[in-house]
């Protein structure tokens, strides 16, 4: 039995959402945020020194980072699901957004949440982490005008990967300037699989 590490509002989401496309079956271990910090409890660090989730345990295997994750269940549990094969012309746009999503798309969103709490002396870097992130979501609204999915006909592993980052853009930022952005996240949101992993991981404030 696939065993997920699932910490509230956290990108471990993304795997339960992976896994109801996959219909495997799964068990979740839950953390909570600490009220305080909002950091991840010390109790994570039991399955991963780290303390970082998604944490992805399967039998004797221990997986951590999104993307790897991604690439192991699909690469193992896929049969063809949720990825082109290594032969398709879509294979490397696949791999592409698969690692960008964490790679670079996130890092302004993240400069935006943390510096954010700084107040004002963080406001000297707000207009370049705003140029930031006006010049990667503006890039991926790009990639999606005139598509559903960022790689083929179908979801794929990369979009859910990439569906983080553009939540939290959209929580912290607004994705007013982002239509294309928008409406993929409206259809995401409407997926029965989707909805099964917030029934399952519990409130997400993304």
């Amino acid at each position: 039995m696939i065993e997920v590490h699932h910490l509230n509002n956290s990108r471990s989401q993304r795997i339960l959402w992976l896994l109801e496309e996959l219909e495997l079956p799964y068990e979740i271990v839950h953390y909570q945020r600490d009220a305080t910090t909002n950091l991840a409890p010390e109790s994570l660090k039991k399955i991963h020194p780290l303390g970082k989730s998604p944490v992805v345990k399967d039998g004797e295997t221990v997986v951590i980072e999104s993307g790897a994750i991604l690439e192991y269940l699909v690469g193992k549990y896929g049969n063809g699901r949720l990825a082109p094969s290594a032969s398709s012309p879509d294979y490397v746009r696949y791999l592409q957004f698969l690692h960008y999503a964490e790679g670079s798309a996130i890092l302004p969103v993240m400069l935006r949440l943390y510096v954010g709490r700084l107040g004002e002396a963080g406001a000297p870097l707000a207009p370049r982490i705003a140029s930031e992130i006006e010049t990667h979501m503006g890039w991926l609204d790009s990639e999606l005008a005139g598509r559903t999915w960022f790689v083929g006909d179908a979801l794929t592993a990369a979009d859910i990967q990439l569906s983080f980052a553009i939540q939290a853009t959209r929580l912290l930022y607004g994705l007013g300037h982002f239509p294309n952005l928008e409406r993929f996240l409206q259809q995401i949101h409407q997926r029965p699989a989707y909805k099964r992993s917030l029934e399952r991981g519990g409130p997400y404030a993304f």
